[in-house]
């Protein structure tokens, strides 16, 4: 057990990690933005896209430098996710084999845990 005590300084890293390659990949995946899509105006999945990807950028960041990068990327993850299931998800239920919001829920929680730990994660 003491094995897995001193890992926990660094246990932050793979939900971080995982967390800000998820949304950079698909953020940096919404472009070129030819038109609507997910039935949302060519505006939202501008706002969409740069947020994911500023969303990752702060999560990695914040880890070298101040805690309130870690803690808006986290918010931010938290608010795209929210939307996803809203707008996406719910209606196909949670198995995400069937396009449902189980993958959103687990991002919305480490998104959550981020945010409200900030660099103590």
């Amino acid at each position: 057990m003491d094995f897995l005590k001193n890992l926990a300084p660094h246990a932050h890293w793979g939900l971080r990690l995982s967390l800000a390659a998820t949304f950079v990949y698909h953020g940096v995946g919404k472009f070129p933005i030819e038109g609507p899509a997910m039935g949302l105006p060519v505006a939202v999945v501008w706002l969409v896209a740069l947020s994911e990807i500023a969303a990752g950028i702060m999560l990695i960041a914040g880890a070298f430098g101040k805690d309130i990068l870690t803690r808006l990327g986290g918010l931010i993850v938290v608010v795209i996710m929210i939307g996803a299931i809203v707008l996406v998800h719910a209606k196909n239920g949670f198995s995400v084999m069937n396009g449902g919001m189980e993958f959103q829920l687990l991002m919305m929680a480490g998104g959550l845990y981020m945010a409200t730990k900030g660099n103590d994660a």
